[in-house]
């Protein structure tokens, strides 16, 4: 137990953590940018727009993100971190894309046509009277995929190699492989897992309910 918590062995698996929380602050940052713009298109009544963004979130979201993996780092040949990234950007956008789209129809009609009452264009109207009501409704949905994005970089390490936090692991399991060291080894993964997530979801019931009373 002393030898596995030892301060290389733990420095080693923060590293992997650090790999983790680097591609999915990435991955959704850059999804939160395309998933609203995807959402905003698919909110559409009418039009070209709101039909790609349509058949991009169904096609997406209904293919796993293990294969899109695959396709990224095989046909692009892209580096592990690259194709990392961009994979995850690729199918959580889709998914942030239909959190926008119920967030922005959570918002009444009455507020669109106050707002080209008082002679707003339509980006106007997105950009400061819908989209921060709508930020409102959909932070959980938003935490709920911020987490998934968290462990889904899990499969990095199967896929491409990427040694974030559960490659570091499975690295470690290599040199400890007792019944009994194994166990603690998933121990400290799920734990880690568990303090990161559950501190963002914290996070966001906080930042939900100071809004509510705003």
């Amino acid at each position: 137990m002393a030898e596995i918590l030892s301060r290389n062995n733990m420095l080693f698996v923060l590293d992997g953590l650090r790999v983790t929380l680097y591609i999915s602050a990435l991955s959704i940052a850059l999804s939160l940018v395309f998933g609203t713009a995807l959402g905003v298109m698919r909110s559409l009544t009418r039009g070209i727009p709101q039909k790609i963004a349509a058949v991009y979130i169904e096609v997406v979201r209904n293919i796993p993100n293990l294969l899109w993996i695959y396709v990224i780092f095989i046909v692009f040949r892209l580096k592990s971190i690259q194709a990392g990234v961009v994979s995850f950007t690729i199918f959580t956008s889709a998914a942030m894309g239909e959190i926008v789209r119920g967030g922005l129809n959570s918002v009444g009609k009455g507020q669109w046509e106050a707002a080209r009452s008082q002679g707003f264009s339509f980006l106007q109207i997105l950009l400061y009277v819908v989209l921060p009501q709508a930020l409102r409704n959909m932070v959980p949905a938003l935490v709920s995929q911020f987490v998934t994005v968290i462990k889904d970089t899990s499969l990095l390490w199967s896929v491409v190699a990427i040694q974030e936090l559960t490659g570091k692991v499975t690295i470690l399991m290599g040199r400890y492989y007792r019944v009994d060291q194994v166990f603690v080894l998933y121990a400290i993964l799920a734990l880690i897992y568990f303090v990161v997530n559950f501190a963002i979801s914290q996070l966001s019931r906080m930042l939900h309910k100071r809004w509510a009373y705003q």
